[in-house]
């Protein structure tokens, strides 16, 4: 089984990073990073790179295909190159994923059109440019299709992943064996439940700066 996990200047760092940790325990499980061009892909801090193995030409037949976020995804909006890539990689995968505004990537490719999927809480009604239609879940899945919300729901939606593949039992002793136990000091890990002001502090943030 080929795990497919796309790079691209800016990517978040954990969104490909978290369901890597996870969905690379499938039995069998043969993953590689690409991009454009093999070789180091910086994220969106600049700060750190994580390498493309193989570049989008020579990773032609992937059997789950893994899209991470951006806070910056206007550029790989318009890339041509990465969208057609996707196209001809959902053509014959067996599962389509992304996590945060990864969804806005696969929907800019025209795969979620009259699908329900999710993204970064920020971005959410974004979907609809593209003819999905968004939904506040952490993990959805839709087809082949499984999107999860923002960045640390990655390892969740990695393990539902894993959980369909081979089956409870498995998805559970990985979740077991990372430990994967999260007990966050707050709660305010969605809009819902994070305090008002912060939360109304960055849709201005996002309004200014798009």
């Amino acid at each position: 089984m080929r795990i497919a996990i796309l790079l691209y200047p800016g990517f978040t760092t954990l969104d490909a990073t978290g369901p890597y940790e996870i969905i690379s325990r499938l039995p069998g499980a043969e993953t590689v990073f690409t991009a454009k061009e093999a070789g180091p892909v910086r994220n969106d801090q600049g700060n750190l790179a994580l390498v493309a193995d193989r570049p989008l030409t020579e990773v032609t037949d992937p059997d789950i295909v893994v899209v991470p976020g951006t806070g910056d995804w206007e550029p790989v909006l318009r890339d041509r190159e990465t969208l057609d890539w996707l196209r001809a990689a959902d053509a014959t995968s067996t599962w389509t994923t992304s996590v945060c505004t990864g969804s806005l990537i696969l929907a800019a490719a025209g795969l979620l059109r009259g699908r329900r999927a999710t993204s970064h809480w920020l971005a959410l009604d974004l979907l609809k440019e593209y003819g999905a239609e968004p939904t506040g879940e952490r993990v959805v899945t839709d087809g082949k299709y499984v999107t999860a919300a923002g960045v640390s729901s990655g390892i969740d939606m990695g393990l539902s992943l894993v959980g369909r593949i081979a089956g409870d039992r498995h998805a559970q002793s990985v979740q077991l064996l990372t430990e994967y136990d999260p007990q966050p000091p707050y709660d305010a890990g969605s809009p819902d439940k994070a305090p008002a002001e912060i939360v109304a502090f960055w849709r201005e943030e996002m309004r200014r700066t798009t």
